[in-house]
């Protein structure tokens, strides 16, 4: 049987480490899709360098569409990202009969309802392994490895930009800003690293999980997103001196009304495994009713890792490329007619526990204010502790008044009601600074 005939849109770091990885294996790669996959034709602005990676054998074009009008092409490799002509030429290479597997997670959480949508019409399969935490097959694992499981809840920590940042901050002690430049030159954080660092990545990737954990249209615009910009080296510290560590996570919950959907920084508790993953790397959680936790770890990025999950696609276009359209394995893992109509919720019906740090007046009957206004706003306290503005450093400078750091855990209540408790907070004349709110997930 002749090898499946791939056409490739774009050849950077991903692209090139497909090529590579899809030439070194080629033999134990046919020997699991039961036929040779082949990279036949590349589609890239810079022609010159494209062939210097692909050689001589592969034809290589300028102009997208040439590759999608290639009638000897079976699958289109989408790699050149964002929401612009990457919609326009997946969209095109759909209604031209050619499977498609992206790595676009971007594209997939804004357009992904349209784009499955003329997919299943045309009969032809999307796949986006390498959309979600690079080389882990999270995707894989949610569509088909916890398919007995009514899913609760998932947890990740998606973005090993952001990652790196809070693990160099908790061990050297250092702000933002100064770890973000290190980053920078190190290479793991763009030089617009916004994405990142506002959580919009994160919430890109979380958004396509939820919908394939619950049955549920891709709403990215209905996600929370909070980044990490206004995190201090101070309260990374109070957290580890409470037994937490701050990471920034995507999370998606099914709950009694409607489906929480959100990415911020969160307490986690330092034994949980996914709070001792550090540097760039990610980890996701899945919480399934029949089998409870299970953790996935790895590379979150990176051109071989990535490329392992763009293959693996291919190998499973291959093996269905000849099956029925409705023996596949559904884009959203629920058939398409058995969609949920369940809303994501408004963060602020969202039920979950905070760390508040309040910089405060070092003068009595503060602290009897500030947990009365709690206690009006129906939200119980689990620990408090009071430390020496200056003993872990922050936002005080000289101070002209006597002043403490006021760190507050809280049990569960609505985030309504915990916005509405900062407010009158913030309002104390004993409140000398912002009030700063972390959300806390135990994922027990």
């Amino acid at each position: 049987m002749k090898p499946i005939q791939v056409g490739l849109l774009g050849i950077g770091v991903v692209g090139a480490g497909t090529f590579n990885v899809l030439k070194r294996n080629q033999e134990e790669i046919q020997r699991r899709a039961g036929r040779g996959i082949a990279i036949t034709m590349v589609a890239d602005l810079d022609v010159a360098r494209a062939t210097e990676i692909v050689g001589p054998d592969v034809k290589v074009v300028n102009d997208a569409r040439a590759v999608i009008a290639n009638p000897d092409i079976d699958i289109v490799i989408e790699l050149i990202g964002g929401y612009g002509i990457a919609k326009t030429l997946v969209l095109e290479a759909i209604a031209a009969g050619k499977h498609v597997v992206t790595a676009n997670k971007a594209l997939l959480a804004v357009h992904g309802t349209e784009i499955f949508a003329a997919a299943s019409a045309k009969g032809v399969m999307v796949a986006f392994e390498a959309a979600v935490a690079g080389g882990i097959p999270i995707i894989k694992a949610l569509r088909e490895g916890l398919t007995a499981n009514r899913i609760q809840w998932i947890a990740g920590i998606i973005n090993g930009t952001t990652n790196f940042i809070l693990s160099e901050m908790r061990d050297k002690g250092l702000d933002f800003s100064v770890v973000l430049k290190e980053a920078q030159r190190l290479g793991y954080a763009e030089a617009d690293p916004t994405f990142d660092i506002e959580g919009v990545d994160a919430a890109h990737k979380v958004t396509l999980m939820s919908a394939i954990a619950f049955g549920i249209p891709v709403q990215f615009d209905k996600a929370y997103v909070e980044g990490i910009t206004k995190l201090g080296a101070a309260d990374i510290k109070y957290a580890e001196q409470l037994g937490y560590r701050i990471k920034l996570l995507g999370i998606t919950k099914r709950t009694a009304k409607g489906v929480e959907l959100r990415v911020h920084p969160s307490l986690i508790p330092s034994k949980r495994l996914i709070a001792n993953v550090e540097g760039a790397m990610n980890a996701v959680v899945v919480n399934g009713d029949a089998v409870g936790n299970t953790l996935y770890y790895g590379k979150g990025a990176g051109s071989e890792p990535t490329a392992s999950a763009v293959i693996a696609d291919l190998v499973d276009v291959t093996r269905l490329h000849t099956a029925d359209a409705a023996q596949r394995v559904p884009h959203l893992a629920f058939q398409p007619g058995s969609m949920s109509d369940a809303p994501v919720l408004p963060m602020g019906d969202v039920v979950t526990s905070y760390y508040l740090r309040l910089r405060v007046a070092d003068q009595a009957g503060v602290l009897a204010k500030v947990t009365g206004i709690l206690a009006e706003a129906n939200i119980n306290i689990d620990a408090v502790l009071q430390r020496e503005a200056d003993e872990v450093g922050g936002e005080g400078g000289a101070a002209t008044v006597p002043q403490t750091d006021l760190i507050i855990l809280t049990h569960d209540c609505v985030e309504a009601n915990m916005n509405a408790a900062i407010a009158q907070m913030q309002a104390l004349p004993t409140v000398l600074a912002p009030i700063v709110r972390i959300r806390k997930e135990e994922l027990a």
